[in-house]
């Protein structure tokens, strides 16, 4: 029992020093630093290329080594001293420094900071379809001059052929919906009378001729 209480002592004893040695530190590098010459550096940070506010940008003193972020909007509030370097820095663009003037008299000062977009100029690059010249004459020899995309497209458009894909595809949930409803409004339009019967229809019958002539019906 004798022995944890003196672990825990000499635990306690250890944790104080430390904090009695940081505290010590802190003091001895607050003396040095002369609060009367502290500045509120305030400003916005905008694009070079439009002076668009840009957000969240990372200000970072490195003299006294202490940063802040930027709002939304590109506004910045930091406390400085005359001569401390500041660096500005964001995704995609140049990290840029600023020193605080020496000479300032009141202990406010604001800025309008701009950044570089980082860009990178790479060498043209040309694609081609064929990986060598040899397979490249080859497909030039023997293609089909006649045979492009937009012929292609057409052919693929023709009406038989969406007839041909239409007669093999299951009517969707729009057509059976359609099928229904026509089904439904011929049911309220004869309701209490007989079925309609085209046969006695003249419009029918006239629209069975004029597809006879047209040569519609030899076709279906």
């Amino acid at each position: 029992m004798s022995i944890l209480v003196s672990q825990k002592q000499n635990m306690r004893f250890l944790i104080l020093s430390i904090l009695l040695i940081t505290s010590l530190q802190l003091l001895s590098q607050r003396k040095n630093i002369d609060q009367s010459r502290m500045i509120q550096l305030s400003g916005v940070v905008v694009s070079e290329e439009d002076l668009v506010p840009m957000p969240y940008i990372t200000v970072f003193d490195k003299s006294i080594r202490k940063g802040v972020v930027a709002d939304y909007y590109g506004f910045f509030s930091t406390v400085s001293f005359p001569g401390d370097t500041i660096y500005f820095s964001y995704f995609g663009y140049k990290t840029s420094t600023y020193i605080v003037p020496d000479s300032l008299k009141d202990n406010r000062y604001s800025i309008i900071h701009m950044l570089q977009r980082d860009t990178l100029n790479l060498p043209e690059v040309t694609v081609y379809p064929w990986p060598s010249r040899e397979e490249f004459a080859n497909y030039f020899v023997n293609m089909k001059p006649y045979d492009d995309a937009i012929r292609r497209a057409q052919r693929e458009l023709s009406g038989e052929s969406l007839a041909f894909v239409a007669a093999r595809l299951d009517n969707d949930a729009s057509l059976a919906a359609g099928y229904v409803n026509n089904q439904r409004y011929t049911k309220l339009y004869t309701n209490g009378q007989l079925p309609a019967n085209n046969l006695l229809n003249p419009y029918s019958w006239a629209k069975l001729i004029k597809d006879w002539k047209e040569g519609k019906l030899s076709k279906q």
